[in-house]
């Protein structure tokens, strides 16, 4: 069973991780952009910021679960320090320009923020992540990258919740601002309950 969640897992941050290359065939109207008023899609620094977030954002979910797998971690460190230094530029680069877009996000404050929110968390957890790792504080470091990627993860539950709401509620407005707060607010609880199982597991294995 654990084998067939991992394998999921990872299907879904592959298949979410290249997503963001279907903008390069489609017309502009697109998927969320078929929400956004003509006048923000002919921005510059609004399109920089936007297909940066994507295609950088795709990038670190596609890398980002390598980063769990123990063989790697303990067989082939050089490979897991160069993966975790791509993750954390791609994630920086592509978490603020998360932020910058969230000031328009559809749906008003009450996405802007959720979303803007995210931006600033995912950002904060990688930072930390790094630089707990560059200090040597291995157990802070690891759990760090739980947070991070139960945040950089959001792409792919964001994807999983919006059709469902959609469907419940009727109405595409509200849906994202609900699924603007849904998409990482429980991934954090889960990450949480994950670090917290963990270190439970290390304080028995101790004794």
């Amino acid at each position: 069973m654990k084998k067939i969640i991992q394998s999921v897992f990872a299907l879904l941050c592959t298949i979410i991780g290249l997503y963001p290359f279907v903008y390069l065939f489609v017309n502009r109207k697109f998927g969320l952009l078929s929400s956004k008023d003509d006048g923000l899609l002919i921005d510059t620094a609004w399109n920089i910021a936007f297909y940066s977030h994507i295609f950088l954002g795709g990038v670190a979910l596609l890398i980002g679960w390598i980063q769990f797998n123990k063989k790697i971690r303990n067989s082939r460190s050089e490979l897991h320090k160069r993966i975790g230094k791509i993750y954390v530029i791609t994630v920086l680069m592509s978490g603020i320009s998360g932020i910058y877009i969230g000031f328009f996000a559809t749906g008003g404050i009450i996405a802007s923020l959720g979303f803007i929110c995210l931006g600033i968390l995912w950002v904060y957890t990688t930072f930390k992540a790094y630089w707990y790792a560059k200090t040597a504080r291995i157990a802070q470091h690891q759990t760090m990258m739980y947070y991070s990627y139960a945040a950089c993860f959001s792409a792919v539950t964001l994807r999983i919740w919006l059709p469902i709401l959609i469907i419940l509620i009727g109405d595409f407005i509200i849906a994202y601002q609900i699924v603007a707060w849904l998409c990482w607010v429980p991934n954090l609880i889960f990450a949480y309950y994950l670090v917290s199982r963990i270190k439970s597991r290390l304080v028995v294995n101790s004794i």
